[in-house]
């Protein structure tokens, strides 16, 4: 990344933002009609689909079962065609299956499983364009599809990414500057309670300056949940203005 530019000297970014300015996001709500819940979202340019099944009976091993809880299904996986170099394996390998559980550890902070022992939630992601923030596209997603699939939780699972770069915390990374290598954060909130579902970091900080980078994380999460709730106030109003005529 030598001789790029990631922040000015008047404090603008690679694609023109401010350092705390999330990328344009546009959601839908019930895209599928064959699932119990979907979504589609675009943050930037990373594009991602979530669909959500059940609450079921359990499918296979009836073993796997638990007695007072619902069992948490996740898989994450990117289209062949997401990245600029075709992907062989859309999942299965080491990336995937950590996101993969990821997920998994996300949502079953968030979904209320206690309403559904010896059933199986299945929440299925996929990245069909990466531009950064793969794991917090596909959050966003999931909350939708598992929202409009009528599954009660907490709260929303609002997810953003943040960096430290030019001594200056950067929320919502594009693909140029999460490949720059500085140190990264992805947070995974509950808006309202202020509880971390997740939060992974990628490489070492320092402890100054943890705190002002999971701050700008936070804020960014409580960017993306009012976008978020605008989206399913908007989709709740469509669907009752159909049944109502």
């Amino acid at each position: 990344m030598a001789g790029l530019e990631l922040l000015s000297d008047e404090g603008y970014r690679v694609d023109g933002r401010r350092a705390g300015e999330l990328r344009k996001v546009r959601a839908r709500m019930g895209v599928f009609a064959q699932a119990d819940g979907s979504a589609y979202i675009e943050q930037g340019n990373t594009k991602a689909l979530a669909v959500v099944y059940g609450p079921h009976e359990m499918r296979g091993s009836r073993s796997k079962a638990l007695h007072d809880r619902a069992l948490v299904n996740c898989q994450y996986s990117m289209a062949t065609f997401s990245t600029g170099e075709r992907k062989r394996r859309p999942h299965g390998d080491r990336k995937s299956s950590e996101l993969t559980l990821h997920l998994k550890q996300t949502f079953e902070a968030a979904i209320l499983t206690q309403l559904y022992p010896r059933s199986q939630i299945d929440i299925y992601v996929q990245i069909l364009q990466a531009d950064g923030g793969n794991y917090c596209a596909c959050v966003n997603a999931a909350t939708l599809a598992t929202i409009d699939a009528g599954i009660p939780m907490r709260d929303y699972v609002c997810a953003s990414s943040a960096g430290f770069i030019e001594d200056t915390p950067l929320a919502d990374l594009n693909y140029v500057e999460e490949a720059a290598g500085g140190p990264q954060v992805a947070l995974a909130l509950l808006p309202k309670s202020d509880q971390i579902a997740l939060l992974e970091m990628n490489s070492r900080l320092h402890e100054d300056h943890l705190e002002q980078v999971i701050e700008a994380a936070s804020k960014a999460c409580k960017d993306v949940y009012a976008v978020l709730d605008q989206v399913v106030r908007d989709h709740v109003h469509e669907v009752t203005t159909l049944l109502g005529e």
